[in-house]
């Protein structure tokens, strides 16, 4: 049986970077909502500066929105809020170990996926960034907030919503947010 210690806390993406430069965690549970640095950013920063740790990415999002994106970025597992009272230990326990945690209900949503043969939402195709950006204009934020949001150009990130609208085949971004809002992207 694996013992498990809390042995840190942080409230932002900043804090939660200070603590993994400053001590070594078997376990990081990263909730997609803190404030600060987006949660995707913070996730590859972990990854990059300790490659050894686990992290179990919790969220109020369901699984079909997030869980795919999070696992390809590094995340050992994925888990929403909703089931997270009674997964929360197994789902730990078991990242803990190496292994990766999914919830069952999106094991059979991955298995009917690829049983299927369909195509995947447009939004699928889009870069990480490109991904983050197009749900922060679907959000109302300006290419100036957005820019300021995640410390870049205006520049680029003009150069990043010209790439989302061209790989969705949009023209503007009242159609990324109809789609975002349609897709269930946003809050």
């Amino acid at each position: 049986m694996i013992k498990i210690l809390i042995a840190g806390e942080a409230s932002n993406g900043h804090e939660v970077l200070a603590e993994i430069s400053k001590n070594k965690y078997d376990v990081v549970v990263l909730d997609i909502s803190m404030p600060g640095i987006n949660w995707l950013d913070t996730l590859k920063q972990i990854k990059s500066k300790s490659p050894n740790t686990f992290v179990l990415v919790l969220s109020i999002h369901p699984e079909d929105q997030y869980a795919v994106r999070a696992l390809k970025a590094g995340a050992s597992g994925y888990l929403s809020k909703e089931s997270a009272p009674d997964e929360l230990i197994v789902a730990i326990r078991k990242v803990a170990t190496g292994k990766k945690y999914v919830s069952p209900s999106l094991a059979e949503n991955l298995a009917i996926n690829l049983e299927r043969d369909t195509e995947k939402p447009i939004h699928e195709a889009l870069s990480d960034r490109e991904y983050q950006v197009m749900c922060m204009i679907a959000n109302g934020k300006s290419l100036k907030e957005i820019a300021d949001s995640l410390s870049l150009s205006d520049k680029t990130i003009s150069t990043y919503r010209s790439r989302i609208l061209e790989k969705m085949k949009m023209k503007n971004n009242a159609e990324i947010t109809r789609y975002a809002i349609t897709h269930g992207l946003v809050d």
